[in-house]
């Protein structure tokens, strides 16, 4: 494919969108078609399972049900969306792929859901195709998802299903995404994302040039 896949990863409230769609608008500044998705959501369907998975009682389904759920979606997004456009030598920039469900489903319930069936899962859905380059943002989780609560009263639809849950949850999910990070070097580069929207967007663009050679 003469595309390019990159995926925004982290805990609630990181600013993984705002920074996506700045990254989205650099690039097309550079004459770079480019595609802005997320998971799950990113196709019709998607949105469906979206609304399923992110809204209601945080204990409608376990953590072996969500899993099924994102992969589902997962299969649909690539199929439908990120392939078809990376293969016109489009840049696909998502939001979330299947770093988080291993930092949510294996680390945040505490392995309830082992590593081995993700994996699997992984392969029926994905195959072996992984990100050019992932961007974890990292941050504390209590202000992360005083963050999101905040974004969250703006929003018609509460998307809270998963700040609903316990902070050792999210602490658990923080350390998940920093082990992935750390077994995967290559693709994953974890950005303190803490900082001012501007700094973080200049780290990112800074990871971005020297990595593509834009």
């Amino acid at each position: 494919m003469n595309g390019k896949f990159i995926t925004f990863e982290g805990g609630e409230g990181t600013g993984k969108s705002t920074q996506l769609r700045l990254l989205a608008d650099f690039l097309r500044t550079k004459g770079i078609n480019v595609v802005e998705t997320k998971e799950p959501g990113g196709t019709q369907t998607g949105q469906e399972l979206r609304r399923i998975l992110v809204t209601g009682d945080k204990d409608k389904f376990d953590a072996t049900a969500e899993a099924l759920l994102y992969f589902a979606d997962r299969h649909i997004h690539m199929t439908q969306k990120v392939w078809p456009e990376m293969e016109k030598g489009n840049w696909v920039l998502s939001d979330r792929f299947a770093d988080s469900t291993v930092a949510y489903q294996y680390f945040g319930y505490n392995k309830r859901v082992s590593r081995e069936d993700l994996d699997s899962l992984y392969k029926i859905a994905v195959g072996n195709f992984k990100p050019d380059l992932t961007i974890i943002l990292d941050i504390n989780p209590e202000i992360g998802l005083a963050r999101s609560f905040n974004k969250a009263a703006t929003m018609d639809v509460k998307e809270l299903r998963f700040e609903g849950r316990e902070l050792a949850f999210h602490q658990r999910m923080r350390q998940g995404f920093l082990e992935i990070a750390q077994q995967e070097p290559q693709r994953c580069v974890v950005l303190n994302a803490d900082k001012s929207i501007e700094v973080l967007h200049n780290d990112i663009v800074k990871i971005i040039t020297e990595r593509f050679e834009l």
